[in-house]
């Protein structure tokens, strides 16, 4: 099996020679409490996932159906843009949530070769329960997370 390696976006502070702005012993405290914070969070996220029956990629998958702007339903193409996985992990993923009854496929009215994915009840009252305890954690580290942006302010 090969092995795709990909480079993470450069950041335009940053040049070619890896020479930026100077960075003081408190933006690198910054940068490591604000990953400790995110860390955290996603933490959080994977235990309840996992406490509703569900792993943190099939949760993923849920939000970015319901989460998508304007529709109800993405392709499995979309799905795998969304969660930063290849299409053939996406149908795993999707066919996993089908067997679960959390998401069903249809196809596309106005190109049949597409399926589109969209949750079903059982799908919808998941996310439901999963989306109101990630707000009531954000409302919690809201003030931890603020206090971490504001120090790269200036």
């Amino acid at each position: 099996m090969t092995k795709v390696r990909t480079r993470p976006a450069k950041s335009p502070a940053v040049s070619r020679r890896g020479q930026g702005p100077t960075l003081t012993s408190a933006d690198y405290e910054a940068l490591a409490e604000f990953r400790y914070a995110l860390r955290k969070f996603l933490a959080f996220s994977e235990e309840a996932a996992l406490a509703m029956g569900l792993t943190p990629q099939q949760h993923q998958a849920l939000l970015a159906i319901k989460g998508a702007p304007e529709t109800d339903a993405l392709s499995i193409k979309q799905i795998a843009e969304r969660l930063l996985v290849r299409h053939h992990t996406a149908v795993g993923l999707v066919d996993r949530l089908v067997d679960l009854d959390m998401v069903e496929r249809t196809i596309d009215s106005t190109d049949r070769r597409r399926i589109l994915v969209s949750l079903t009840k059982s799908g919808h009252s998941a996310l439901h329960g999963l989306s109101a305890i990630h707000v009531a954690e954000l409302k919690n580290i809201r003030p931890t997370l603020r206090k971490l942006l504001r120090q790269f302010e200036t």
